[in-house]
């Protein structure tokens, strides 16, 4: 029987022996075998961190968010092959389409991340601390990629997206991975890491494969590794508790299965487009994937007054969905990844029956198109109901993760909070209600036991995500029970594999160690006006004292009657008694545009393409006729922009800081941070 490879240290490794088996989750079929056994644990993970860290070390975030996007590409042309791979888990083609274009999806959005970060290996995190009166020392927080290896051990529900989206994270952030999917589905993690290794994309070490086993990997483990684990609670507690990991401080970033709820508003009823909206939502999730979602509804809460009206609409929705063959373009709901599977989930009814019953569906029985029931994994989804779920402890505690949902009552918003709770912390929960007060109480009230909360309503469901769809720039994880981890998140997600540090010194040193203009840093003479330099030309630290402007009371009213402006603090004959002003003074944004004119260079055509903005810009004391105000104008940072196509004029964003100055103990007026679009040399 063909055996999967590992992907390890550079090359494509059988493991020793027969290894476990794999099934066609539909035929029942055999399709591979996989093991890890004979593996060298230790020396795949030191081939990581000596070979993979560094190459990736080096790179930029620039730089690795455009390997991603590479990577992307590359993938989107041998859709065909995975999608081929992927019926085999089970899967319809709505299915592996979340599983394989999500993934390649989260690629993309992580790659799109890197204009959220310098030109640099490393950022800059947060603000910068003034610690001295003499404005000679300060400190700031920067964050640097670990020297370690992500070590990412996987679910077997999504075993591409499960890959990538966790992989595009440590890849921006400069770290590589060592990935372990679960074995019932690793074919196809394979099938796509294949593809990843002949591309060439990835530096060498940035990605290992390991199909079976992980062996002893854990014992070989140091503080700058991360793990992160997707699966149960039970088998996540058992790693976390591994001595190694308690020893070393290793990060451990766990996203468990968990009992997510949806909740039915006071304020709906049958008729409602937001009542549609619930049952499908209720329907999609307990056949989507055939249930195998972390993120899947597992508890419905409805008003009790409209138990039977809500359980008996789920009932037909559901006795409508087509169940068999995913290659059958009738089917709607594929078979589950494997009868390990499918016994493990009617055992976990089986402990359900102990309190709740069987309203909808069959533990036996389940009616096929075009496929063997006996031979393939499918199952009926199964609709629970239970009537006490506040004496009832097991509905909230045990999960069969399959096409499986218990529907409960409540009589008021305030127990549908207790009873979302008492999950123990899900990783998202979701209410549908038109009434924004029931919103509110339901987001604030739950918020401490979930990581997400989709609000349902008509206005949004249209473009909606879903309830169970994580999204890469938003955090998946939660609290308690679902693991308290956090994967994705957008940057969030990235600073997980980075170490922080406070870096304490001057600020013309922390401007040449971050590459960051830190105000009251020394500047440096340009040469030539900055506004005629071409992107690559400039020089952080590049400075300009510019000349002096007078400011009169007749600047004002100019200013007041061309903008519209009249607040009464800058007119001349308000009677200032009781304000925080003197007299007449300046509008703020008279100032800035006075600003602009003293150091704007704009006589000649120069490289300077256009004006992109302006950020934290804060006017810090009034400004009366007669002041003398000039202004200290540095480049602070440098941001290239890749082209959009061959006939984009290349480019890049120049950020400038801007002090307002008038000469007295407390020279500064205003400050802002211009953004200028620049030409660059290059073409």
């Amino acid at each position: 029987m063909n055996k999967l490879e590992n992907y390890v240290t550079g090359k494509w490794i059988q493991g020793d022996g027969d290894g476990q088996v794999l099934y066609n989750a539909v035929t029942g079929e055999p399709i591979a075998a996989a093991t890890s056994k004979g593996l060298d644990f230790k020396g795949i993970l030191d081939y990581a961190r000596t070979t993979g860290n560094p190459a990736l070390r080096k790179m930029t975030f620039h730089e690795r968010g455009n390997m991603l996007k590479a990577l992307a590409i590359h993938l989107r042309k041998h859709l065909d092959e995975f999608y081929r791979v992927s019926y085999q888990t089970g899967a319809t083609k709505a299915d592996s389409w979340i599983d394989i274009e999500g993934g390649i999806g989260n690629l993309f959005a992580n790659a799109s991340l890197r204009r959220k970060f310098p030109d640099e290996s490393f950022c800059i995190d947060g603000e910068s601390h003034n610690l001295g009166k003499a404005n000679s020392f300060m400190a700031t927080h920067i964050l640097v990629p670990k020297e370690g290896v992500a070590i990412h051990i996987n679910a077997y529900n999504f075993p591409v997206w499960g890959m990538l989206e966790k992989i595009a994270v440590n890849l921006l952030a400069g770290v590589p991975a060592v990935v372990k999917p679960a074995t019932v589905t690793s074919y196809l993690t394979e099938a796509v890491v294949k593809e990843i290794a002949a591309s060439g994309i990835l530096p060498g070490g940035a990605l290992q494969l390991i199909c079976g086993s992980a062996g002893d990997i854990l014992d070989h483990v140091t503080s700058q590794d991360v793990i992160t684990f997707t699966g149960s609670a039970s088998t996540g507690l058992k790693l976390k508790s591994h001595p190694v990991i308690l020893k070393e401080s290793v990060p451990f970033n766990m996203e468990a299965d968990s009992l997510n709820c949806i909740v039915l508003g006071e304020d709906t009823r049958p008729g409602q487009p937001a009542w549609d909206i619930f049952i499908k939502e209720v329907r999609k999730e307990m056949t989507v994937k055939a249930g195998q979602k972390c993120t899947a509804i597992r508890r419905i809460f409805v008003p009790v007054n409209k138990m039977e009206d809500v359980w008996k609409a789920i009932a037909t929705s559901l006795s409508q969905t087509t169940i068999g063959n995913p290659l059958n373009e009738k089917v709607r709901m594929g078979s589950l990844a494997g009868e390990e599977q499918r016994s493990e989930v009617r055992s976990q009814v089986q402990k359900l029956l102990a309190s709740s019953q069987i309203i909808y569906g069959s533990l036996e029985s389940v009616e096929v198109v075009d496929a063997d029931s006996k031979k393939g994994a499918f199952m009926s989804p199964v609709l629970l109901m239970n009537d006490k779920p506040f004496s009832s402890t097991a509905v909230h505690e045990i999960e069969a993760f399959g096409p499986v949902s218990t529907i409960m009552p409540y009589k008021n918003m305030d127990e549908a909070i207790e009873l979302s709770k008492k999950g123990k912390g899900s990783l998202c929960s979701s209410i549908v209600t038109g009434d924004n007060k029931i919103a509110k109480q339901y987001v604030l009230g739950a918020a401490t036991h979930h990581g997400r909360i989709l609000v349902l309503n008509e206005e949004c469901a249209k473009e909606s995500t879903g309830h169970g769809s994580p999204l890469p720039l938003l955090v998946h994880g939660g609290p308690g029970r679902a693991g308290g981890g956090e994967e994705m998140g957008g940057i969030r997600g990235v600073k997980h594999y980075m170490q922080r540090v406070a870096v304490q010194s001057s600020p013309t040193t922390i401007t040449a160690i971050t590459n960051v203009y830190q105000q009251n840093a020394r500047g440096r003479d340009p040469g030539k006006h900055p506004f005629k330099k071409y992107f690559e030309e400039l020089e952080i630290g590049d400075q300009i004292i510019t000349e002096k402007r007078v400011i009169t009371s007749e600047d004002i009213d100019r200013f007041a009657d061309l903008s519209g402006d009249h607040f009464y603090a800058h007119l001349r004959n308000t009677d200032f008694a009781g304000t925080m002003f003197e007299r007449q003074v300046a509008h703020g944004y008279f100032i800035i545009s006075a600003a602009a004119g003293l150091f704007v260079d704009s006589y000649e055509k120069n490289p300077v393409l256009l004006n992109y903005g302006i950020d934290e810009l804060r006017f810090t004391k009034p400004v009366y006729p007669g002041a003398e105000i000039y202004i200290r104008f540095t480049c602070k940072e440098k941001l290239p922009q890749d082209p959009k196509d061959e006939n984009d004029i290349p480019k890049g964003i120049v950020k400038w800081l801007v002090e307002i100055l008038d000469g007295t103990e407390e020279p500064v007026v205003g400050v802002a941070t211009i953004l200028t679009m620049v030409k660059k040399r290059k073409n």
